[in-house]
């Protein structure tokens, strides 16, 4: 099984990473600074308060690494790794989409002797039986951001969650402020039933209902399934705008995703709508670009949850090297633009992919160009 190990010393880590794949979810807590404690722990001098004095190995296994959001995230992972002198190795697996790879390479790293594995298990609940033998043989075992199943303490050691409920109120206030007399909204997600837009539609649809009938939903409830793919989409932004003859807002959990779609509002001779999304460098420079036309619309981004590995990574080396255990096990995106609110103005890099996300707190746009 192909794995990268990467060796890492204090604050810096000395060789880069290589990934077995290329190609092709209220502002967050500062997690490299350490949250409050749930329990007591020791910190090693100058570095954050999650990490502890007792030295690990650390594995990082990814279900699937072969686009440019998985290659971000990976290295924001291993940057925040390496802020913790105590993680004397980092080994990175790549599960390539595969279960009984990703399988495979959990169980490689535990047999390898990792104190702690921190798994993005793309898998879902048939990764579940890897992860409770894991935790089982003493490894602390921190799965993120897809729920595997299961139960804190019993089957893993911790979930680390994405609060989705937070970007739907966000949402919610941001439509308020930007629709303040009412609205027609649209919600579009990734695959049926998934959480991140299950959770995200329904804090939204709870906030704007109080405000009474200012605010109308249009489309399949919860969201409009598009599998986060540019191609599906397009194809239900294009059967919206022939069946609806009102969409003042678009919410959807990937901005990048819509680009390709929203041309369908201009061809119809219709204003694009406002937009509540997640932030993608292509998406910033579409909005720029049909601002320069005359085709402007208003637009407020989340993160797009690269930093959503930091707070996995921070919880896992807590509780493996002694350190303070951060308070919280859910992740929250960070407000990132707002095209209300000068202090966030719409961001857009012209000179970098498409798929670079400028929110990523860790890795800079410039970097992200080097790993794509």
């Amino acid at each position: 099984m192909k794995r990268n190990r990467i060796v890492l010393t204090t604050g810096a880590a000395i060789a880069a990473l290589v990934l077995a794949a290329c190609g092709g979810s209220s502002d967050s807590a500062d997690t490299s600074s350490g949250d409050s404690a749930s329990s007591g722990g020791e910190s090693v001098a100058g570095a954050p308060s999650w990490c502890g004095p007792n030295e690990i190995v650390l594995g990082f296994a990814d279900g699937f690494g072969g686009n440019a959001w998985r290659l971000v995230t990976t290295e924001t992972g291993r940057r925040e790794a390496a802020l913790c002198p105590s993680v004397k190795e980092l080994i990175y697996t790549d599960g390539q989409g595969d279960l009984q790879k990703s399988i495979s390479d959990i169980q490689g790293l535990v047999s390898q002797g990792v104190n702690a594995v921190v798994v993005f298990p793309d898998a879902s609940e048939a990764i579940l039986p890897t992860l409770q033998e894991a935790y089982a043989a003493g490894v602390v075992t921190v799965p993120y951001r897809v729920y595997p199943g299961g139960k804190d303490g019993v089957d893993y050691t911790a979930y680390i969650a994405l609060d989705a409920k937070n970007d739907g109120k966000n949402y919610c206030e941001w439509i308020k402020k930007a629709k303040p007399d009412g609205a027609t909204i649209l919600v579009t997600s990734g695959p049926k039933g998934n959480s991140q837009g299950t959770d995200m539609s329904t804090e939204l649809r709870a906030c704007l209902g109080a405000e009474g009938d200012k605010y109308v939903f249009v489309g399949e409830d919860p969201f409009e399934v598009t599998n986060w793919d540019p191609a599906e989409t397009q194809k239900v932004i294009t059967a919206a705008v022939a069946k609806y003859p009102e969409i003042d807002v678009i919410a959807s959990d990937f901005g990048p995703s819509l680009v390709g779609a929203l041309p369908e509002f201009t061809k119809a001779g219709r204003p694009i709508p406002a937009l509540a999304t997640s932030d993608g460098n292509i998406l910033g420079c579409f909005w720029q670009a049909q601002k320069d036309a005359g085709n402007g619309f208003e637009m407020f981004t989340v993160a797009t949850g690269n930093d959503h590995a930091r707070t996995a990574i921070d919880y896992a080396v807590a509780v493996a090297t002694g350190g303070v255990v951060p308070s919280s096990t859910a992740h929250q995106h960070a407000i990132f633009e707002d095209s209300l609110d000068p202090a966030r103005p719409v961001q857009c890099r012209p000179d970098l992919p498409d798929f670079t996300f400028l929110s990523a707190e860790l890795v800079s746009g410039d970097d992200q160009a080097k790993l794509q």
